[in-house]
């Protein structure tokens, strides 16, 4: 077995317009100082990194791991989230996703998605230039507006959306084979793969393609009423990513999974605080530490209750707490007798 790695933190939330939060150099040290030994970067935030720039110079991504080195950290894996969501986008939801692409590409859909497909080959590259084996993304969604279908879903639809989707998806996760990174999928409502058996799926209709992995993030399965913990028995091959995020799930009289259209704090499901949901996080470790998770545990931090900053001050050491020293013996080795294969048949009679 070997110790997972952590604890990490993912800088999408905590970025921001001032002091230290306002460039990777100060945000590293503030981090660091929090007791987190590694950093995941939104690569399409510019203040952390050029994505496009990483993946063409190896320079360029050897200066941007020497900032992250001097604050006494590491890069734990890089993020396009957001691009990964514009390589499949329903028309129902354009002018809501537009946002996510760059001003000159909205309005036009299918140079968005070109665009997306670009930035996630970009970041297969910059991954190997950082020494990175995993990358983080979302897989967008061609059919979701049909999840609780009314009316009913016409035959052959979730087929012909799984088939496009493999179709978008396969040429890049070639570009990450070819670049030795596993692309994980956060597993995530509004996603196509927003759970086991979509995820199957999308297995399925890209062949089993090895560098079709997870991101494992627990708190959205506790939104869906899913067994956070059998999943990772199911799993555990195709887990190289995990997020700490937690979570709770309080249905009422008046609302339960889909909340109602309530804001955040009002909703049966939100995101808190490590420590503060329902998460059995002594579980998930020992799982991961079971089936020999060798990555990090990185903190994303979604409240809808604590402000950030104490969040990430009361997460470092809530991870490092969880993090297991696997052990290198058995705890009845000191009662062994020694064997050899005369020895075991005479125990037997045999």
């Amino acid at each position: 077995m070997t110790n997972i790695q952590g604890p990490g933190i993912f800088l999408a939330q905590f970025m921001g317009d001032t002091a230290p939060f306002n460039s990777l150099e100060s945000i590293c040290k503030w981090a660091a100082s929090l007791g987190f030994k590694g950093v995941q970067l939104p690569s399409w935030d510019p203040r952390c990194i050029d994505l496009k720039k990483a993946a063409e110079s190896k320079t360029y991504a050897d200066e941007v791991k020497g900032i992250v080195q001097a604050a006494g950290l590491e890069i734990t894996e890089l993020s396009t989230h957001l691009q990964g969501q514009l390589v499949a986008v329903n028309p129902a939801y354009d002018a809501l996703f537009d946002g996510f692409a760059p001003e000159e590409l909205r309005g036009n859909p299918k140079a968005r998605t070109e665009w997306a497909v670009q930035q996630l080959k970009y970041a297969a590259k910059a991954s190997q230039h950082l020494g990175l084996n995993a990358h983080a993304t979302f897989s967008g969604a061609l059919l979701w507006q049909t999840v609780y279908p009314w009316p009913q879903r016409p035959a052959g639809l979730v087929d012909a959306g799984f088939t496009e989707l493999a179709n978008r998806w396969l040429p890049i996760l070639n570009v990450f084979d070819d670049n030795g990174v596993d692309l994980c999928y956060e597993i995530h409502p509004g996603e196509d793969l927003h759970d086991g058996v979509t995820y199957e799926m999308f297995l399925d209709k890209v062949n089993q393609h090895k560098r079709a992995c997870l991101l494992y993030d627990p708190s959205h399965f506790v939104l869906q009423c899913l067994d956070y913990k059998t999943y990772i028995d199911h799993y555990h091959e195709r887990i190289k990513m995990f997020h700490v995020k937690d979570a709770e799930f309080n249905p009422t009289g008046k609302q339960g999974v889909y909340g109602g259209y309530q804001g955040w704090t009002e909703r049966a499901g939100r995101f808190r605080s490590l420590g503060d949901g329902q998460v059995d996080f002594k579980s998930i470790f020992s799982k991961l530490a079971q089936y020999n998770y060798s990555g990090w545990a990185v903190m994303e931090w979604e409240c809808a209750l604590k402000h950030p900053e104490t969040g990430a001050a009361e997460g470092a050491p809530f991870i490092q707490k969880h993090i297991i020293r696997v052990t290198d013996k058995t705890f009845d080795d000191f009662a062994g007798t020694g064997s050899d294969d005369d020895f075991n048949r005479r125990i037997l009679g045999i």
